[in-house]
């Protein structure tokens, strides 16, 4: 099995994807991102966003109503279908879900993000949370039956509201419970950069105890994915490989081993 995400970024090679998948021959879940999409919609639509950065360094967007409409518009809507499209015109049989769909994934809503502020530390409250168990017997029965499950946020809270939370964390979860054999993630880089202004600048090969030390260094949202990968290593063992999900055949090459592959 194959476990995929797609970044949020418009420049993943969604079809480039599809291609692949329907080329590949063993069973996949797909999770994906559309943080590219959030924003557009709201810069249409009105709806301002406010990205706080955690004490420990994490950056995330405040999910308040207005927000949490347009993460349920863009990600679980036109994103998700839009992909489910892709597929489908390939022959691959997609299933379109989100983790609220069947509590599919369900998190615990967070008691506050404690963010900085100049010198001032402040906790905000919001819709977001930690997922912290899959719907194993739904995922099996899509699984076994033969289609492709094509996840995203929101997932379920305790009392069934939908909540906001990190996809990469959704994929460690999902490790944990289908121990896939690679976990290919598809951003819009080459891979890991030792210097983030230098795309040639690849790190090709890692092992799981060095994640660590790359995410003291890195930045911005990508050091939450690499806390991420760091979880889901504790999940079940894999093949992780961080590949430029702007090329051709995007997952065909992640999966020969193009990028950085954490072994």
């Amino acid at each position: 099995m194959v476990l995929v995400k797609i970044g949020g970024g418009r420049a993943v090679n969604v079809e480039g994807v599809a291609q692949d998948l329907a080329a590949l021959g063993e069973s996949a879940v797909l999770v994906h991102g559309a943080n590219a999409w959030r924003d557009e919609l709201g810069d249409r639509l009105g709806v301002a966003r406010t990205v706080v950065t955690s004490a420990s360094g994490y950056e995330s967007v405040l999910t308040d109503e207005a927000t949490m409409d347009l993460i349920l518009m863009a990600y679980a809507g036109l994103r998700n279908k839009r992909i489910v499209e892709a597929l489908l015109r390939r022959g691959v049989p997609a299933v379109g879900l989100t983790g609220l769909d069947g509590r599919l994934v369900q998190g615990r809503r967070n008691a506050g993000i404690r963010s900085r502020e100049g010198e001032k530390i402040l906790v905000r409250r919001d819709l977001s949370g930690k997922p912290f168990s899959a719907n194993e017997p739904l995922l099996r029965l899509l699984l076994e039956a033969g289609y492709t499950p094509v996840l995203t946020v929101p997932i379920a809270d305790e009392e069934g509201f939908a909540l906001n939370t990190e996809n990469d964390d959704v994929v460690a979860l999902l490790q944990g419970v289908l121990r896939a054999d690679t976990v290919v993630q598809l951003i819009e880089a080459p891979g890991l950069l030792a210097d983030r202004e230098d795309p040639a600048s690849v790190v090709p090969r890692l092992t799981p105890a060095e994640v660590g030390r790359w995410e003291e260094r890195a930045q911005g949202r990508f050091k939450r994915k690499l806390h991420a990968i760091s979880k889901l290593f504790a999940a079940a063992p894999a093949r992780v490989v961080i590949a430029d999900g702007r090329r051709d055949h995007p997952l065909r090459r992640a999966l020969e081993g193009e990028g950085t592959v954490i072994q």
